[in-house]
């Protein structure tokens, strides 16, 4: 348990583990300009390493909780930072953009364990009543990815060439690795997940309509979030080192969203808290749209934009696990796995769009989807004591 010497520092370990992968996820977004003119390929087609990578995690996710449902946690999920950190540090040192994608692919098809069976391994190290909470601390790792990672990926690439970007993160991984080998105790178990589980979510609405609401609200995102640099800089003319600012206040506004919604979810509920951050969400992204052209307006609507996106998909993790808590070991992998389906569909639209040089209509895209998320978020309103549910 969380109390003993061992685990005291395993959340927090966990938390880690999740900045790693952020990184490994989103690298691409902070270091696009480089690898287009490194490799010698367009920035449409640097990319696809995000649209990509979002495909083979969306499969991999609930297809690897399946097949590791049995395995020691501390094992499964020091194993799968071992593969982000070596994946990274091999991406370093890619000869060419085929060789890179093919490296990416192979270590997000091992990454896509690690989000999910971090949030359910939570559930095994902390009393019930701090699961809503622990869980979206450990999320804060992807904050922390977009908050330091990607403008510390921005800097470097800017400077030392995308290859220095991807030896960082392989560092990092390596660090993470040696952290959670030491401070997750061993011996922890999750429910297994057969066929038998997947038809009971599959025949659980409010799971359906919770699940669609993360594809939404990430699809929304990623239309603008993938290509967020080169917008910045053919719209306003941002530099490297104003585009990685927006980075860095995007993650911490990010960061300061999941610290307050970890403070007001146990007292508010996870309905109320998911509402509010959804509305940051929409008004954020909106704010994007409408001003953009102007750096100090678009900048504007990511600070806001930023308190809603990490904190929202915590909100999502948490309805989960309370919605059946038998099911949590199959609908948290699942969440994560459409989370990168929207990843996929938002990069692959706003791929399209940016091709085409529609660069305004990528916000309002964006809004449309993120707008259709809020309808579900409410449709999801819990019928009994929704101040609590």
């Amino acid at each position: 348990m969380e109390s003993s010497p061992a685990g005291r520092f395993a959340s927090t370990a966990l938390m880690l583990g999740n900045l790693v992968t952020g990184c490994s996820v989103l690298a691409p977004a902070g270091m696009l300009p480089e690898l287009s003119a490194g490799l010698g390929i367009s920035i449409h087609a640097a990319g696809l390493l995000i649209t990509f990578g979002a495909v083979t995690l969306c499969i991999g996710s609930p297809l690897t909780a399946w097949l590791t449902s049995r395995i020691d946690r501390r094992t499964l999920l020091t194993a799968t930072l071992a593969v982000l950190a070596l994946g990274n540090l091999a991406s370093a040192f890619a000869s060419d953009y085929t060789s890179l994608l093919i490296i990416r692919l192979v270590m997000l098809g091992v990454g896509a364990l690690y989000t999910p069976q971090a949030a359910g391994t939570a559930a095994l190290i902390v009393p019930a009543e701090k699961r809503g909470s622990t869980i979206a601390y450990i999320f804060l790792g992807w904050s922390l990815a977009a908050a330091v990672g990607l403008p510390l990926i921005t800097f470097i690439a800017s400077r030392y060439g995308w290859r220095a970007a991807y030896g960082e993160i392989g560092v990092l991984g390596c660090i993470s690795f040696l952290l959670l080998l030491l401070r997750l105790p061993a011996g922890l178990k999750g429910a297994p997940v057969d066929l038998k589980t997947w038809v009971e979510v599959g025949r659980n609405t409010t799971i359906l309509l919770l699940l669609a609401v993360t594809m939404l609200q990430m699809s929304g995102q990623f239309v603008v979030f993938t290509f967020m640099g080169p917008l910045l800089g053919k719209l306003t003319g941002a530099g490297p080192d104003a585009i990685g600012t927006v980075f860095a206040l995007y993650g911490i506004c990010g960061f300061l969203g999941v610290v307050i919604a970890t403070r007001i979810v146990d007292s508010w509920g996870p309905y109320r808290t998911s509402l509010l951050f959804t509305c940051l969400l929409l008004t954020g992204i909106a704010g994007w749209a409408l001003g953009a052209g102007t750096l100090a307006f678009m900048t504007a609507g990511v600070a806001v934009w930023g308190l809603g996106f990490a904190s929202t998909n915590s909100m999502q993790q948490v309805r989960l696990v309370a919605a059946a808590p038998p099911l949590a070991s199959a609908t948290v992998a699942l969440n994560t796995s459409v989370l990168y389906v929207g990843q996929a569909v938002g990069s692959a639209i706003g791929g399209v769009l940016f091709a085409r040089e529609l660069l305004h209509t990528l916000g309002f895209a964006a809004v449309g989807f993120v707008m259709l998320a809020l309808i579900l978020v409410v449709l999801t309103r819990p019928r009994r004591a929704a101040a609590t549910a």
